[in-house]
């Protein structure tokens, strides 16, 4: 099973602000879904206030296993995996049969599992100042950037952004 993780940050490394993303940017959420979702079953795995940040009518993430870590260990939701550590979410995909295991946030998220990932897709949002949730600390020497696509402001995108594909060297 391919595990990655995705991430849009500002130029500072703040991907959140109040448990809300920053940043109006469609086409940044079009790649997520058409990544995340995939040709086949995919798993995303993300902490329960990403889960609880979601809009009500996109929770669970449609055509996608949702798991979710929480360290409550009585939080449930009839349409979502709950998820203690990072092996166990790892091990709810796996059997479940995913082709794909995306890792979609929050900050400790990221940092639990950045271990599990050979792959990160960051959308790097050119603003700084965004927010008060950072990715974690994060050594790049061991990866290699691929960069992939540039989007200019617009009327669905409030500011520039790069796409890029960090691979594990």
């Amino acid at each position: 099973m391919r595990m990655a993780m995705i991430v849009a940050m500002d130029e500072e490394g703040i991907i959140g602000y109040e448990n809300e993303l920053p940043w109006k940017l469609s086409s940044d959420i079009s790649r997520f879904k058409k990544l995340t979702e995939g040709d086949g079953f995919n798993a995303v795995i993300m902490g329960r206030k990403t889960w609880d940040s979601l809009p009500e009518a996109f929770r669970p993430l449609p055509e996608r296993l949702n798991i979710v870590m929480s360290r409550n260990t009585g939080w449930k939701h009839d349409e979502a995996e709950n998820a203690l550590y990072p092996g166990r979410a790892i091990e709810i995909a796996y059997a479940d049969g995913c082709e794909e295991c995306w890792i979609i946030g929050g900050s400790q998220i990221y940092e639990m599992f950045l271990e599990h990932v050979n792959e990160i897709h960051v959308t790097t949002v050119h603003t700084s100042g965004s927010g008060n949730v950072l990715f974690p600390e994060w050594d790049r020497t061991n990866w290699i950037e691929e960069k992939i696509e540039s989007t200019e402001i617009n009327d669905t995108n409030e500011f520039n952004t790069t796409y890029s594909i960090w691979k594990r060297l």
